[in-house]
């Protein structure tokens, strides 16, 4: 079994967290459309909110010495914590690295979870449902939600359930 690590970011894990979050919205970009900024960057709210704001956490997932993803929560100064972006390079996925990081996340932050994803990333899907069901067995529920100011994009699916 590969060593794997998650732990909280530093403000030195910032420039690994910034290119990981290109490969990652490189990746989203399939299905929730959008080309790069002219300078060949995407979006970053949700990457600087999670260095900067209350009520976030972030975390980095490691395969050996090699960064293999990350895992952004908020939420955790309300009621629901939100798995807010997720992520697992190409070459660590399907190793069962991604599915112990969300584990270890959501254990971290234990109560009442929503996790978004979009029904035509099939990989996606088919990932969320299966961590939902291992954390929650039967007593998960799926709705799907307009994208807030994206009425050009298919809404989101939104898993929600309760840890202990």
């Amino acid at each position: 079994m590969t060593l794997f690590t998650l732990r909280p970011v530093t403000p030195s894990d910032r420039a690994v967290i910034e290119r990981l979050w290109l490969m990652f919205r490189h990746d989203m970009s399939e299905f929730v459309g959008g080309l790069p900024l002219p300078d060949a960057t995407f979006r970053s709210d949700r990457l600087e909110s999670a260095f900067a704001d209350p009520g976030w956490a972030a975390y980095l997932l490691s395969s050996g010495d090699r960064p293999a993803g990350f895992a952004f929560v908020r939420g955790l100064d309300g009621p629901v914590r939100i798995l807010n972006s997720f992520f697992v390079v190409r070459g660590a996925r399907r190793s069962g690295l991604g599915l112990r990081a969300v584990k270890e996340v959501i254990a971290r932050h234990p109560g009442r979870w929503e996790i978004a994803f979009q029904d035509a990333n099939t990989g996606a899907a088919a990932f969320w449902r299966r961590v939902a069901t291992e954390l929650a067995g039967e007593a998960w529920t799926e709705e799907h939600r307009p994208v807030p100011g994206r009425p050009d994009v298919p809404p989101d699916v939104w898993i929600s359930f309760t840890t202990a």
